[in-house]
């Protein structure tokens, strides 16, 4: 039977969101004999839920509700974001870290640097991929090369690049009660026979399988609430049935992703925290990151046959380094990313018709592409707000995702990496070479960023905030800056070590 607790429980820990920061969070909690009670604004899908169809998928776990601003990609579902992810799995590096140190001051940026090292979250990066499953990594066995990695390799062996396959979590043999990957090609519609690390098949039932767990699907956090020394109590929020509920709480910690987790707080305002919860630093909401991203095709005289096998399967890492005499700071990597026929056909010429769209489409077994994924500066305006003028379907103000320009830093970035996948595609005798902007933000940071002065963000080196001593950030949110790598393995390293100071300081009656 699953685990209930009661409303008026303030022993428990309320975990909102069940993604990598708050599904891994909760479990590595409740595996510590910890109470847990998780809110997730999302239903809670089965395998038979799943079907290999890119535009159901995206109905299913597309988090639709209204927001203004820049468009964006995050899933409403348990499993959160993880269930769309294409599992590439890599650490920062060290200068990514130390951005404020190494790259000075860079005009129209707000940089910082993380107030811990990469030294000490290298023993969690290893618990997360062990826990992960990712390949390259504890005697776990790459993937088999896919025919995508096969051209894209070729082409950069002979422009004198390379490009490697991996790290991915997800599954080269059966592994952890899981398959091997079957290479169906519908690793963002969500993996369908589990290959694939998730929170929904991985971190969510080992969580119940203790018995200290309760999940809440299709409850909506809408508040934080407190008491009048300002220390959290609950979590207002809305359940299936659209009554409001109020669950006591111990501990809560956001992981809503870094668009809702700022909501939050900014929805959270009272006459105590008037600017919104955690935030005397007026800086919940700023820094905003999502990475400089682009995606570049290219057809060839032969059939390539890209979908056929995980979406990403590989990476090149030499121009991820910082060089400034390349004319920017921080560094790129290129990943090879490829969707299927229908993505593909709506977003390979945005906005064309026509010969110029249909000349590409019909070359779609030929064609294969690359994405880079670079460092994006942080600036103060790019920011989450408040939308007053439109209310959700609880009440409430939406989100506004601020429409600001990239900062020269990330252009200049981009240009350069344009430049190496067209020298990289040339050199394999590439036919045609398409180019197109970002795909809708998928990777959201730095909203609510670590800092080790109060002033300068929200929280602490452990998410913390540096406000409220019992209210954590647990997601992207708390990123100080974005590096050049896909985020899910920092934020499953974070939620760990995280898990391990609030046991701590729970058992030490600190919080």
């Amino acid at each position: 039977m699953a685990t209930k607790y009661e409303l008026n429980d303030a022993t428990v820990i309320v975990v909102i969101g069940s993604g990598a920061g708050g599904g891994t969070l909760a479990n590595e909690l409740c595996q510590k004999g910890d109470k847990v009670v998780c809110l997730e604004a999302g239903s809670h899908l089965a395998p038979e839920d799943f079907v290999n169809d890119e535009f159901e998928m995206w109905g299913k776990l597309t988090w639709q509700d209204p927001r203004t601003g820049q468009p964006i990609w995050i899933v409403k579902a348990v499993g959160g974001s993880t269930n769309h992810w294409a599992g590439l799995s890599i650490r920062l590096q060290d200068h990514e870290m130390k951005a404020r140190t190494t790259y000075g001051a860079v005009a129209g940026a707000n940089l910082q640097d993380w107030p811990f090292s990469l030294k000490e979250l290298e023993p969690y990066y290893d618990k997360a991929e062990s826990k992960m499953g990712v390949t390259g990594t504890n005697d776990i066995p790459h993937q088999p090369d896919t025919n995508a990695f096969k051209v894209v390799n070729y082409c950069a062996k002979k422009a004198g690049y390379a490009f490697e396959m991996g790290p991915s979590a997800i599954n080269s043999v059966a592994r952890d009660g899981r398959p091997a990957c079957q290479m169906l090609g519908f690793c963002t519609s969500g993996c369908k026979v589990g290959a694939k690390w998730s929170t929904l098949y991985t971190e969510v039932p080992k969580a119940i399988a203790t018995g200290n767990f309760e999940l809440r699907p299709n409850s909506m956090a809408l508040q934080t609430q407190h008491d009048a020394s300002g220390k959290v109590t609950g979590v207002l929020y809305a359940d299936k049935d659209g009554k409001h509920q109020v669950q006591k709480a111990r501990i809560v910690c956001v992981a809503g992703n870094a668009i809702e987790t700022p909501r939050l707080l900014l929805n959270s305002a009272s006459n105590l925290f008037k600017d919104g919860m955690a935030n005397s630093s007026g800086q919940v909401g700023r820094n905003y990151t999502r990475h400089a991203t682009q995606h570049m095709y290219a057809t060839f005289e032969h059939p390539v046959h890209a979908h056929r096998g995980i979406h990403a399967p590989g990476i090149m890492r030499s121009e991820g380094r910082h060089d400034p005499s390349r004319g920017f700071a921080g560094g790129y990597l290129l990943q090879i990313f490829d969707v299927g026929l229908p993505f593909t056909a709506t977003s390979i010429v945005p906005g064309g018709w026509g010969h110029k769209v249909s000349d590409l489409i019909e070359q779609y077994d030929y064609m294969v592409a690359v994405w880079t994924c670079g460092e994006d500066m942080p600036q103060a305006e790019s920011r989450i707000t408040l939308d007053g003028s439109i209310k959700d379907q609880y009440g409430l103000p939406i989100p506004n995702i601020a429409q600001v320009k990239g900062h020269p830093n990330d252009v200049a970035m981009l240009k350069h990496a344009r430049n190496t996948v067209e020298t990289i595609f040339r050199a394999g005798n590439a036919k045609d070479i398409a180019w197109r902007p970002p795909f809708p933000n998928s990777h959201n940071m730095g909203s609510c960023r670590m800092s080790a002065n109060r002033a300068d963000g929200v929280c602490s080196g452990w998410g913390q905030t540096h406000d409220i001593k019992n209210l954590f950030i647990s997601d992207g949110s708390q990123f100080t800056s974005s590096g050049s790598c896909n985020p899910t393995l920092t934020i499953v390293a974070l939620a760990i070590r995280q898990a391990d100071y609030i046991h701590h300081e729970m058992s030490a009656g600190t919080i």
